[in-house]
C-alpha cells in the first residue's frame, strides 16, 4: 500500500524538493519489499478505470509521476490492472465538485454529502472486490491510493504500508503551507476592512 501524495499547484521549491524525496525513497522500500516477498505480480492505481497497457496509457495523461513508477513495474512483469468503476468514479468526482461551490439551501448541502458518502462507500468496495477477484493467494500487489482512501482490505490479505521519512516531512511542509495561505487571507481581508473604514470615515466626515 503507497499512499499517493498530491501537493498544491505551486512554485514551491522546498515542497517539489521532498514531494521527489518521498517517491525516491517510496520507491527504493517499494523495491526492497518486492524483493523479499518474492516478487509482484499486480498493480492497482486509484482513478485506473482500464488495465494492461490501456491503463497504463490513461496514467500517463492523468499522473506522469506514477506513470513512470508503475511502467517501469510492469516492464519487469507486474501486471496492472482496472481499479476503478468508470461510473462510479465519475460519480464520485461530480458529487465533490458540487460540494465544494457555496450553497444556500442547508437541504440539498446535506442530501450532497449523503448521496457523496454513499457513492464513495460504493466506490471503495469496487476497489476492494477488484482486488479480492484478481490477488490470487501467494501473489503481490502493489495498491496506489490516497491516504484518506476507505478500501477494506479482504481478511486474507496481509498488508504492508509504505511510509518512508519524506512522508511524515511533506505532511509537514503542506500544513505549514495551509496555515500560511490561511495567515495571508486573514491579513488581506482585515487589511480591506481597515480600507473599507476609512473609506466611510472620510466620507462621512466630507458630508459633515
Amino acid at each position: 500500500m503507497v499512499p499517493l501524495l498530491y501537493g498544491p499547484s505551486v512554485e514551491s521549491e522546498d515542497g517539489l524538493a521532498i514531494l521527489q524525496s518521498y517517491w525516491d525513497q517510496m520507491q527504493d522500500q517499494v523495491t526492497s519489499l518486492q524483493s523479499a516477498l518474492g516478487g509482484l505480480n499486480h498493480i492497482y492505481h486509484e482513478s485506473l478505470t482500464l488495465g494492461g497497457d490501456e491503463g497504463l496509457k490513461q496514467l500517463e495523461v492523468r499522473d506522469q509521476r506514477s506513470h513512470g513508477f508503475v511502467a517501469t513495474k510492469c516492464g519487469d512483469g507486474a501486471m496492472l490492472q482496472a481499479t476503478e468503476s468508470a461510473e462510479l468514479l465519475a460519480e464520485s468526482l461530480d458529487l465533490q465538485r458540487c460540494l465544494m461551490m457555496p450553497l444556500a439551501s442547508e437541504k440539498v448541502a446535506l442530501q450532497l454529502q449523503q448521496w457523496f458518502t454513499s457513492s464513495n462507500r460504493e466506490r471503495y468496495e469496487h476497489i476492494s472486490r477488484q482486488i479480492d477477484e484478481t490477488l490470487r493467494p501467494s501473489q503481490v500487489g502493489l495498491l496506489l491510493m490516497s491516504e484518506r482512501h476507505q478500501v477494506q482490505f479482504p481478511e486474507d490479505i496481509e498488508v504492508f504500508y509504505i511510509a518512508p521519512p519524506a512522508l511524515d516531512e511533506f505532511r509537514r511542509w503542506l500544513q505549514n503551507w495551509i496555515a500560511e495561505q490561511q495567515s495571508a487571507a486573514i491579513h488581506t481581508d482585515d487589511s480591506d476592512l481597515e480600507t473599507e473604514d476609512s473609506g466611510s470615515q472620510e466620507t462621512q466626515e466630507s458630508s459633515s
